[in-house]
């Protein structure tokens, strides 16, 4: 098995291409052993010291480090662990902990937002190692969770307004304004 990194826009998060597939359906992010219990890999993961996070997408990982460890310490071993797992036979998760959007009684404006997000947004961010969920939609503010890669990356906040907001009240004029969701 040959996997290729690629680095995000986060310094603290590398993106990792196993060439097989990740996850069938939806996002996985674990930060935190807890968390991972029902994931294999997610698990075998977090076995490597120095791993914050850990997020699936449908075909890579996106790994976050600690800030007291370096990349080239840790890659080999998140390597190896990934390699293993795959070897192994044994799912990526085992309960389904995916997330996927359920559109049936949103709003018209809601579904819209959804729909962006869906073919426009999460396509771009998912190249970059993460993913973006929506959150809500009140008085005109969209209320988005970065995750991944994005999740701390030090240009989320400028993706948010320039490039995410700027497309929603252009295609959506109801939405005033896109916050990130408080963690």
């Amino acid at each position: 098995m040959f996997i290729q990194t690629e680095d995000t826009p986060n310094p603290a998060t590398l993106k990792f291409i196993p060439g097989v597939s990740v996850l069938d359906t939806g996002t996985a992010e674990f930060t935190s052993v807890e968390e991972a219990q029902t994931s294999p890999l997610a698990k075998r993961l977090f076995a490597v010291d120095g791993v914050d996070s850990v997020f699936f997408g449908s075909d890579f990982l996106a790994i976050t480090k600690s800030d007291a460890m370096e990349w080239f310490s840790l890659k080999p071993s998140i390597l190896a662990g990934i390699m293993e797992h795959f070897a192994s036979g044994l799912p990526v998760v085992e309960a389904d902990q995916t997330e996927l959007s359920d559109n049936s009684e949103d709003s018209e404006i809601v579904q819209q937002i959804k729909h962006l997000l869906d073919t426009r947004v999460r396509p771009a961010v998912a190249m970059d190692g993460g993913d973006i969920v929506f959150h809500s939609f009140d008085d005109g503010v969209v209320t988005l969770q970065m995750r991944g890669a994005c999740s701390g990356c030090p240009s989320s906040t400028a993706t948010l307004k320039m490039g995410i907001e700027n497309m929603m009240r252009h295609y959506i004029p109801e939405v005033r304004e896109v916050r990130p969701a408080e963690m």
